[in-house]
């Protein structure tokens, strides 16, 4: 049993921006809060997703967007909907929009929902890749050398001086869902790949950065919760074994690992640039030079909050609950060991790693916890109808792909 009490009298609300209807992190946020008792609502484009129809859902509102709305409209939307809600409602941003958004319209929707202290600005500038990278620069942060080119002479000039192969990746929040550059980060192998992807295009969205090959890194994540006072009471780190498309892709699986080079990190740049509220990084840690460098800072819950539990029982997104409702947030170390395994992503992982020639260790079956992004026998449709979706899409491609072959061969017969 966890080691605290909730106030199950406040409900939650998971706040997103853009359309994906397979999800694990809000999921997993839907369950962590509804296991404490603490009614939990969703806001969903459509109602049957996997989400919806977890046990520990209390409710959902329609909520159809693009990223191109104006903001103050969709802050009016909120707050009819905390409306209905009928009680202030800790709002929980599920992706980077919806922290920009909970932060910049804070003024407007504090008198329906309970948000930590943020500055305004704060969350779109750390999780513009521009940004973050003038905080690792002023901050002495290490971070893989980045440009950020505005034509094509510098588009070349720049992946000359970074080398081949290197990332492309958008810059800011929005931008990444209504005129995406690329579908996310993406390794660009020569000068041909990269004119091919970016010529005559506008580049005011793209970033190149150095690539960190994969046999000379290690991938870790930190999730956090800085408290209004600065302090980081949820600190915990762990280490990504796994991801899909291998090197650059989701965590597909991770282990909890005390790692206070990492943590520190977190609380140093949290602490320095008035950070506050659930937060998390991706960094990796260089071994050709002996530096942790920060890839990624996410101002919201991250999909794999939950491989990481202090022995209180404390994740970010009970720390946030505890926070914003007054109650204390007990600081107590990470709980280590314990494995994530993301369904959807480490079937096709460890296909591609062991095709590769790269091992990495499996979860161990006895003593170690691990726990499923999809899978939970408490609450198992999630689980059925994230297989649905996914044999539907597997069988959507591979349709496409005997269409497209069909079509091919007809063209060559009429040659």
């Amino acid at each position: 049993m966890p080691d605290f009490e909730v106030d199950r009298s406040v409900p939650a609300l998971l706040v997103k921006v853009g359309r994906y209807q397979v999800h694990h992190g809000g999921l997993g946020a839907i369950r962590t809060l509804g296991r404490l008792g603490v009614p939990v609502y969703a806001l969903t484009e459509r109602r049957v997703i996997p989400a919806t129809r977890s046990r520990y859902l209390t409710g959902t509102f329609d909520w159809s967007t693009t990223g191109h709305e104006d903001p103050a409209r969709l802050a009016a939307q909120l707050c009819a909907i905390g409306e209905r809600i009928g009680r202030p409602s800790v709002a929980i941003a599920g992706d980077d929009e919806a922290a920009v958004l909970l932060a910049e319209q804070a003024a407007v929707l504090g008198g329906h929902f309970l948000l930590p202290p943020v500055p305004p600005h704060l969350p779109r500038e750390l999780n513009s890749k521009r940004g973050l990278y003038g905080h690792c620069v002023a901050l002495g942060i290490g971070a893989p050398r980045t440009r950020f080119p505005g034509s094509e002479s510098e588009l070349r000039e720049y992946a000359r001086e970074l080398g081949y192969p290197l990332i492309a990746k958008n810059v800011a929040a929005f931008r990444k869902i209504t005129d995406p550059l690329v579908p996310g980060t993406v390794v660009v192998r020569d000068e041909a790949d990269l004119l091919h992807r970016f010529r005559g295009r506008d580049l005011s969205g793209l970033l190149l950065q150095e690539y960190l090959p994969h046999e000379h890194a290690q991938d870790w994540f930190v999730h956090f919760f800085a408290a209004p006072d600065g302090t980081c009471p949820v600190n915990m780190s762990a280490r990504k074994l796994r991801n899909w498309p291998p090197g650059t892709g989701p965590t597909a699986l991770a282990r909890a690992q005390d790692n206070p080079a990492v943590t520190e990190l977190a609380a140093y740049l949290a602490k320095s640039v008035g950070y506050r509220g659930i937060g998390n990084l991706d960094i990796r840690y260089d071994q050709r030079d002996g530096r942790y460098k920060l890839v990624d800072f996410n101002p919201r819950i991250g999909a794999n909050f939950r491989t990481v539990e202090s022995e209180a029982g404390l994740d970010t997104v009970r720390a946030l609950h505890l926070s914003l409702t007054g109650r204390p947030v007990p600081a107590s170390p990470p709980k280590t060991g314990r494995w994530l395994i993301v369904e959807t992503g480490d079937y096709k992982a460890r296909l591609a790693y062991r095709w590769r020639g790269m091992s990495v260790p499996l979860p161990s079956r006895r003593g170690q916890p691990t726990v499923r992004g999809w899978w939970a026998p408490d609450d198992p449709v999630p689980y059925l109808m994230m297989l649905g979706f996914e044999t539907a899409g597997v069988l959507h491609r591979l349709g496409r792909a005997v269409l497209t072959r069909l079509r091919m061969g007809g063209r060559r017969r009429r040659r």
